[in-house]
């Protein structure tokens, strides 16, 4: 019962933090999604140039470890002048990262639109930029959903690597908090237990565009 009874006891302080998740997980995912829709229609490109630079930040985003992108943000970037607060650096460290994955999501979900929509636009008289924004874009969207959804709960998770670059959001509260305390198993404990009240709702969400997906597949 005191194992119990520890773990209750941090829990509002572990909440507190909550919004700080709330706000890196909303922040990176809105820089996630613009940008991950720009690296892939760079990666569709007729003009080798801008398709290699796109596979280019793919390439060295997916090639090296978040964690990694974090701490060089943070670390490295004040060494050239470049100096970014934590939570603003940790919306652009996730964001970078997931951009990349992501734009693999757009880009597969674009080419999966089937061609002769586009021809048929084309008969209709839309030019290929209208008929991408009206036709193939919002129909890829909906196929990208879930895996958008998926990628979004591991980002919410990995909110915690923020905590390496003074970000106080869940972890980084447990580590002061067990250097207070030092009940390490009741404090990680609830922080484990957080993290997952937070993301199963999420996956049942995700769990529900899957279905339908499939449904309108």
């Amino acid at each position: 019962m005191d194992f119990v009874d520890n773990v209750l006891k941090v829990f509002p302080q572990l909440l507190g933090a909550v919004p700080v998740v709330i706000v890196l997980a909303l922040g990176a995912m809105a820089l996630a999604l613009v940008l991950g829709l720009i690296v892939a229609l760079a990666r569709l490109s007729n003009f080798r140039v801008i398709r290699g630079i796109a596979i280019f930040f793919v390439e060295i985003i997916r090639g090296t470890p978040l964690l990694v992108q974090l701490v060089y943000i943070f670390f490295v970037l004040p060494v050239i002048g470049i100096q970014i607060d934590p939570i603003p650096a940790g919306i652009l460290g996730l964001g970078l990262n997931y951009a990349a994955y992501l734009s693999e999501v757009f880009r597969s979900s674009i080419l999966s639109v089937e061609h002769g929509q586009t021809e048929a636009a084309w008969s209709l008289g839309y030019t290929p930029t209208k008929t991408l924004w009206r036709i193939v874009i919002p129909q890829s969207f909906v196929v990208s959903l879930a895996p958008i959804g998926n990628y979004f709960i591991a980002m919410v998770k990995d909110t915690a690597l923020t905590s390496v670059i003074a970000v106080t959001e869940i972890l980084k509260t447990a580590n002061i908090l067990n250097s207070q305390t030092f009940q390490t198993t009741a404090i990680y404990t609830a922080a484990a237990i957080l993290y997952l009240i937070i993301s199963f709702p999420l996956s049942r969400i995700v769990d529900s565009l899957e279905r339908k997906a499939r449904t309108r597949g």
